[in-house]
């Protein structure tokens, strides 16, 4: 350190801030040769004690009389008064070339009267750990004669006890000078270290102030205590940054640049569904299946559960609609039931238009099972009942179609047609495919309700999952079937003589039907949540009130709006 401050004093290099280690931060020949470029520095050094009771009087108790016996007393003495012992054995070369030209010691010297490091006892470091040391070899003593093993101890041979003696210098435990005396499990003392900061008192004169500690028995994060109040940096510095890159915050981790010095690094933010909740955490954990980062990444919360409820506002106007899109069909059934002796009621086939209105009402409720919090019941119920509402509507102007279609090719001579489409016949044809095919799609492989938590994301959506789907498309693709036929039926059917022929509107209502679940698969498929059932209940909502609309209003507007037209003279002057 020498060489290299005075190197840094040649070049002229001021205002650093230096960090000194253990083995010479307490050093006082460097303060006195490079004050003026260590003042300020901060450094750990070894812990001391403020006061070893009797060592400052046993220092200074030294006489002449006592010295011959050490060397190095007699050659402390010598070089601390410049003068020569009688008898000294220290009259060699290396003493220098004046050593002879000295006068001899009067024997009235006294250290009281002169400066040395040797009487100074205000950084007892090392000393301290000498007098811990010997009262750690003492203690241990001590317990091995307590010992029954060990009842008489030869001081003098201890050699061959010395395993044991080491034995019970790690079980130690006492107190010096109110420190508490204690080692770990592997030997070692518990680790502890002043800061000291070297400060230019107002004199001009450096000291050592403490500044903080070093405790490694404290508790994680509190070891290092700093007290910023005391320091005093170099001139015109402040605290300098001791680490390359900023802590990591909770909510990310540490990634290490590679090719630089490991205390520089980059802060990453936790990836989706991961947590660290320390600062400069190393690696991020897994929230659990059911619960989910909060927005600073630093704490795993439970998931939101989604699905469509009726107490928010798209399940509330869906409600409304629901119940609209029954009430209207209900409202025209008891139209039509009011007037079912009028000729246009009774021309349009009242039976199966009734049959319509039902199940049209029904196909607006159904939506209503698609909104809450599904079950497993409603889930078993939901699906049969949008598939069956669904395949009894299509079935009915399938129904409708047919008849009208084949009153006119039945008046051919010989011909036996009308008897296949009877009132029985009618209803038969309502009924048929679709209970079976519920029945078994219920009985192999039934919807049900699931937690979809498996992608990544801070909701578990509760739905229903169909169970098969090949019963789920079997229902859809019935209902297509029907629909088909229905379409092509009313298309062929769309030009007969007879005002009362409604296949026109059957067509134009079976185009809107088409429309609305061409679009509804794509959309469907790729929605995911409580926008996915939203989709599937619009669509429900969208075909019906095509259906209502298309085959009904015409009708009302003559019944309600037009009476003179609801004659029989007028529905047959064709």
């Amino acid at each position: 350190m020498k060489w290299i401050l005075r190197e840094v004093q040649r070049q002229n290099i001021t205002g650093l801030q230096w960090i000194a280690g253990e083995a010479w931060a307490t050093t006082k020949t460097l303060w006195e040769n490079f004050g003026g470029l260590l003042a300020g520095t901060l450094g750990f050094a070894m812990r001391g004690a403020d006061v070893i009771p009797g060592l400052k009087q046993h220092l200074m108790s030294l006489r002449p009389s006592s010295i011959h016996k050490s060397a190095f007393l007699t050659e402390f003495w010598e070089e601390t008064f410049n003068c020569r012992l009688n008898g000294s054995v220290n009259s060699h070369s290396h003493m220098g070339d004046n050593y002879l030209d000295r006068l001899p010691c009067k024997g009235t010297e006294d250290l009281n009267d002169v400066y040395s490091t040797y009487s100074d006892v205000t950084q007892l470091r090392v000393s301290y750990n000498v007098y811990k040391a010997v009262y750690l070899v003492a203690h241990a003593l001590q317990d091995m004669i307590k010992s029954q093993v060990h009842q008489c101890l030869c001081l003098y041979n201890l050699f061959p006890l010395l395993p044991q003696l080491i034995h019970y210098m790690k079980r130690a435990n006492f107190s010096a000078l109110g420190e508490k005396v204690i080692f770990d499990q592997n030997g070692d003392p518990i680790a502890y270290y002043d800061l000291l900061n070297l400060q230019r008192m107002p004199d001009g004169s450096l000291h050592l102030v403490k500044v903080g500690f070093y405790d490694a028995s404290s508790p994680a994060g509190r070891s290092l205590v700093i007290n910023d109040s005391v320091i005093k940096w170099p001139v015109g510095k402040q605290a300098s940054r001791s680490v390359c890159s900023d802590s990591c915050p909770p909510g990310s981790r540490i990634a290490r640049r590679k090719g630089e010095p490991i205390c520089c690094f980059d802060c990453v933010p936790c990836a989706e569904g991961e947590v660290s909740n320390m600062t400069d955490s190393l690696e991020c954990s897994r929230c659990s299946e059911n619960t989910w980062p909060n927005k600073g990444r630093d704490l795993c919360i439970p998931k939101t559960i989604e699905f469509l409820s009726y107490h928010e506002l798209m399940g509330i106007v869906l409600c409304v609609v629901s119940v609209l899109g029954a009430c209207i069909s209900l409202s025209i059934l008891a139209i039509f039931f009011t007037y079912k002796d009028t000729p246009l009621v009774r021309a349009n086939n009242m039976e199966l238009s009734f049959l319509l209105l039902v199940f049209l009402a029904v196909c607006f409720l159904v939506g209503l099972l698609f909104i809450g919090e599904p079950s497993d019941w409603l889930c078993r119920i939901r699906y049969p009942a949008f598939g069956i509402s669904f395949a009894l509507c299509i079935s009915c102007l399938l129904a409708k179609t047919v008849v009208v279609l084949m009153a006119f090719k039945s008046t051919m001579p010989g011909s036996n047609v009308m008897k296949w489409f009877g009132p029985n016949q009618q209803r038969t044809s309502v009924l048929l495919g679709t209970v079976i095919i519920c029945v078994i799609w219920l009985l192999t492989s039934p919807p049900h309700v699931n937690n979809n938590n498996t992608d990544y994301s801070a909701t578990i959506i509760v739905e229903c999952v169909t169970g098969s789907e090949v019963g789920f498309w079997c229902v859809l693709g019935y209902i297509g079937i029907l629909a088909c036929v229905c379409f092509l039926m009313a298309f062929f059917a769309r030009k007969l003589p007879d005002n009362f022929n409604e296949a026109k509107f059957i067509t134009l209502s079976m185009l809107i039907f088409f429309a609305v679940w061409i679009t509804f698969i794509p959309v469907y498929v790729s929605t995911a949540g409580k926008h996915t059932v939203a989709v599937h209940v619009f669509a429900i909502f969208a075909s019906s009130f095509g259906l209502l609309f298309c085959i009904f209003s015409p009708k009302c507007y003559v019944i309600i709006l037009k009476p003179e037209k609801n004659s029989k003279k007028n529905l047959i002057q064709k």
